[in-house]
């Protein structure tokens, strides 16, 4: 069993086992690890507050946990909601509740709010305070690793997490084709072109001095031995190196930045949509709101033809 499981709930606790055999069924249908901890900790704090069977769970024990969380934000409540949905969707399926609760418990509406991306100047301030693009030849591995890393993430418009998951084998470095395949939420994969030749040479580079030639690109241990950089260790990495530049940029604005610069550039909401990895062009359209240099850019031309027409 689970060791987090069995201390926080005692391996006797009715739906311990369960919730063991839906993380591992979550773990075998390829769900990160860090989708898996996040379910964990959802599911640990609602079942904390259920007596009995799994068979018997009703709407009312998880209305009065949802309740509880009045004053956490919309967002976290209803991730918290759709870890108990899918855990009971699971049951179902499984032939361990006979009826789903959930179906009698309403969704929460997160309202939307507009992505904050960070200044291309500011970005670039907390790279170079990790190292510059070319590097003295007796940096760090660690600290060439953790430029390649986020700069991946900037210029790849990807998720922290997804870049922490990638794998040597992932990339496609044949000369002026160079892509790099990305495994997304949901089991989706997406292939992102390597347009940025600085960062090319930066991240041929630093395979070069790793010497890695398949498993984990971002490695855990300075002398390659580990596993995947987590994204616990990224974030934290990142904050202090933000820090030092004197920059207040939150690591997922990266993405964020990415996106936006996209379509100040002018390029279609479907190849920016298709490039984050997005479900729908309904969430990409978001960064439409904040292009400004395309708004004014639109309205200098419209005036300058004004201008020419009296």
């Amino acid at each position: 069993m689970d060791e987090v499981i069995a201390e926080q709930l005692g391996r006797d606790h009715p739906l311990a086992a369960s919730l063991d055999d839906f993380l591992t069924d979550k773990r075998n249908a390829g769900a990160s690890g860090q989708t898996i901890r996040a379910y964990r900790g959802d599911l640990l704090q609602f079942i904390a507050h259920v007596d009995g069977d799994l068979s018997e769970l009703t709407a009312t024990p998880i209305r009065a946990f949802l309740a509880d969380l009045g004053t956490l934000s919309p967002a976290t409540r209803k991730r918290k909601r759709a870890a108990i949905a899918s855990f009971c969707r699971w049951a179902v399926r499984h032939d361990l509740l006979e009826a789903n609760p959930m179906d009698r418990i309403d969704t929460i509406r997160v309202p939307k709010t507009l992505p904050r991306p960070a200044a291309a100047a500011d970005v670039a301030k907390v790279l170079n305070a990790i190292c510059s693009r070319r590097p003295r030849k007796d940096l760090p591995l660690d600290r060439l690793r953790d430029r390649v890393l986020f700069e991946t993430a900037y210029v790849c418009g990807a998720r922290a997490a997804e870049v922490c998951g990638l794998y040597v084998e992932d990339l496609d470095l044949r000369l002026d084709d160079e892509h790099v395949r990305i495994h997304g939420k949901g089991g989706s994969v997406r292939t992102v072109l390597l347009d940025d030749r600085g960062y090319g040479t930066l991240l041929k580079l630093y395979l070069t001095r790793a010497g890695y030639t398949n498993g984990p690109l971002f490695r855990a241990s300075i002398n390659g031995s580990g596993g995947p950089l987590s994204y616990d260790a990224a974030h934290h990495r990142w904050n202090g190196y933000r820090q030092a530049a004197g920059v207040d940029i939150d690591i997922h604005q990266l993405r964020h930045a990415h996106a936006t610069e996209l379509i100040n550039a002018g390029v279609s909401i479907e190849a920016v949509r298709r490039r984050l990895g997005h479900a729908s062009t309904e969430t990409t359209q978001l960064y439409t709101l904040l292009s400004d240099a395309v708004a004014d850019a639109e309205v200098r031309a419209a005036r300058r033809r004004e201008q020419r027409t009296r």
